[in-house]
């Protein structure tokens, strides 16, 4: 407490004093016990008052002793069982649960990691990727300003995340790797790898790409064989050495039949193979009879097309050709999609084609746009530009409702440079992005579509998107969720289908060991995406006849389904709307790879590079009681005392209006039975 607090509080008792006195001491009528009572509990009230008005505060420390924190990382993917190492995690968690000496020692906390790092409760083994890098990153993150050994139980096989190994320069604390298997190299053929494009166009070639790889010390032939049904489409021989471990072999295969093509790529085993299931891939290929075709007219050279073109063409259903306005008038026939970039009076003859033939069409406006001209070139918008230029973000229109959009952050990526006026839209349209200024919206759009007698045109307002799809890649380290949504904006655009009132978005095929999702969008008879029905899916194995019904959970602007639990097969589904006579059908194959099967050993070679760059060690699971006594022997992780300083007032202040209320009270209740009142 300060010493001017304390003379306030001196200062508070002698102004009570005085005053209780003053009240009952000078010139009073009263007995002169009552006059004593009666001084007591009025100095008491108006001391109470004014220590109220003061609220003396008192410093109060307290000493905490915190223990050194143990985080204990577990695989729990599949690779763990195949390794046949269970009962070893079992012991080995059991152990370290039951030594005191540690459990004193160490704030231990569990946690398990797969696809996704999260504390652990119960292990499965049944997680279908392993991303080690992921969880040693978020523990660092967890623990980045406490001591905090970490010990990493895994079979070192990562098949998802980035390089382990070479993240580990960042971790600030030791780690301790218990190796899961063992380091004994066995015989084995292995498909590494397998590259392939999901689509093809009917009556082309398309590349094959496989990565065989050997483990072995003696020379080996064996045969590759591509198979589609009962069929070789394509084999070869290959040999193998101690010091040729490795073979690239590039073919074609012929896209023959339009539809879903599957095949199964296999090199068979040795007589002597622990492990054949790596021996064998399935992949698919979905043959197409025709490609998007999309046009872009510029007269200017921009960043921005290519990232247009980059973005487009991810879907190899697509293709793109860049022509200047002289150039296009004569081929506009030829593609689904005409976009034109930045048009000035040089566009009129396409505009004028464009009108006849009734294209589909995107429009991109920036500081080089003629307005006056493409004002008058059509009837979709009007800007009432001016020479002035203006830099906008983008805000995403939760309601948007024409197709699904998935939010890839727009208000925080780079901004946007147009043209300093108002946009006014006169078709019907939806707004999908809105400009924003410093977080605020302006009323104009960024990027909007117009549907008028079943032509699809879209008007997107600001030139620099290609930073965009840069700043996307910075953000997850990869151009997907950018490429992503171009590629919806453009399939939706190229395509003359009128809308239904129930949209359903899914893959021919998927591997079962990536996600599996399936989405709808409902709308209501004026086409306003409805947000309050209920949708299911009726899912149908086609082989075993069995059905099973999943409800769609609601995902901003439309549902979605999760239908990871499924195995391999091909299905055929049916979307229904509840209390609606409406439903959409389709069909899907997952196909079947597991590549937690692929691994015949642990990667200890690699658990003891990370050990020693983060200056822990490395041991493997029989190891256990050398571990434990490692980390108690330690003297490096000690105990830490952190004091605490509160500052807590010297009375309560409910206790002060208790003592208040208590003193008047007694003063009136003496006073009324003395006749005082």
């Amino acid at each position: 407490m300060s010493t001017e607090t304390i003379l306030y509080i001196i200062l508070a008792g002698v102004i009570s004093i005085a005053l209780a006195v003053f009240m009952y001491g000078y010139r009073s009528k009263q007995k002169a016990s009552l006059r004593w009572i009666f001084g007591v509990l009025r100095f008491i009230t108006l001391f109470s008052i004014l220590i109220l008005l003061i609220n003396p505060k008192l410093k109060s420390e307290t000493y905490i002793i915190e223990k050194p924190k143990l985080p204990v990382l577990i695989d729990n993917s599949a690779s763990v069982g195949e390794l046949n190492q269970k009962e070893n995690v079992s012991q080995f968690l059991q152990k370290l649960k039951e030594n005191s000496e540690l459990n004193d020692k160490f704030d231990i906390s569990y946690y398990s990691f797969g696809n996704d790092f999260r504390e652990s409760d119960t292990l499965s083994f049944e997680e279908k990727n392993t991303n080690i890098s992921k969880a040693l990153t978020s523990a660092n993150e967890l623990f980045k300003n406490q001591t905090a050994p970490t010990i990493l139980i895994t079979d070192g096989n990562q098949t998802l995340g980035n390089d382990y190994e070479f993240s580990s320069a960042t971790f600030k604390n030791q780690i301790f790797p218990v190796v899961l298997g063992d380091s004994i190299k066995y015989t084995d053929l292995k498909i590494e790898q397998l590259n392939t494009n999901r689509y093809a166009f009917l009556k082309n070639q398309f590349p094959v790409e496989v990565i065989l790889t050997y483990s072995g010390t003696n020379p080996v032939n064996s045969e590759f064989v591509v198979t589609q049904g009962p069929s070789a489409v394509y084999r070869t021989n290959v040999s193998f050495s101690e010091n040729e471990t490795s073979k690239t072999l590039n073919f074609t295969l012929s896209a023959n039949s339009v539809g879903l093509q599957k095949y199964t790529a296999q090199i068979l085993p040795l007589a002597d193979e622990k492990n054949k299931t790596n021996n064998s891939k399935q992949f698919a290929v979905e043959v197409i009879d025709q490609a998007t075709n999309v046009l872009v007219i510029s007269k200017i050279t921009h960043p921005d097309l290519g990232a247009l073109k980059k973005a487009i063409t991810t879907n190899e259903r697509r293709t793109v050709t860049f022509k200047k306005p002289a150039e296009a008038t004569s081929i506009l026939n030829d593609y689904q999609l005409v976009m034109l970039y930045q048009p000035d009076r040089s566009f009129a003859a396409v505009f004028s084609e464009i009108e006849k033939l009734n294209k589909n069409t995107l429009v991109f406006s920036g500081l080089q746009t003629d307005w006056y001209f493409l004002n008058g070139a059509q009837d979709n918008f009007n800007k009432e530009a001016s020479n002035q230029s203006d830099n906008v973000q983008a805000l995403l229109n939760s309601n948007y409702g024409t197709f699904a959009v998935d939010d890839i952050g727009f208000d925080n990526l780079p901004p946007l440079h147009t043209a300093f006026g108002t946009l006014t839209i006169s078709a019907p349209n939806e707004v999908m992005l809105e400009q924003t200024v410093s977080g605020i919206t302006n009323g104009n759009p960024l990027l909007a579509t117009m549907e008028i007698n079943g032509k699809r045109n879209a008007i997107w307002d600001g030139e620099g998107f290609w930073r965009w799809r840069a700043r996307s890649f910075i953000e997850t380290e990869s151009f997907q969720n950018f490429d992503d949504f171009i590629g919806n904006l453009v399939q939706y655009l190229a395509s003359n289908k009128r809308r239904s009132r129930l949209e359903v978005s899914s893959e021919t095929f998927y591997y079962n060991n990536n996600p599996i999702k399936i989405s709808a969008q409902f709308f209501d008879k004026n086409y306003v995406f409805d947000g309050r029905s209920s949708l299911n899916i009726s899912v149908k194995d086609k082989e075993t006849e069995k059905q099973t019904v999943f409800p769609m959970l609601l995902r901003n602007n439309y549902y979605e389904v999760d239908l990871n639990s499924l195995p391999a097969g091909e299905y055929s589904y049916t979307v229904s709307v509840s209390n609606e006579a409406i439903s959409s059908s389709g069909s899907f194959t997952i196909l079947d790879f597991n590549v937690e099967q692929q691994f015949l050993n642990a990667d200890v070679s690699k658990l003891r590079r990370l050990a020693e760059n983060t200056k822990g060690m490395a041991y493997f699971a029989t190891q256990s009681d050398s571990l434990i006594n490692a980390l108690i022997g330690n003297t490096n992780y000690q105990n830490i005392e952190r004091s605490e300083q509160k500052v807590v007032p010297l009375i309560d202040w409910k206790q002060l209006l208790a003592l208040i209320v208590l003193a008047l009270a007694a003063e009136w209740f003496i006073r009324k039975y003395n006749g005082l009142i």
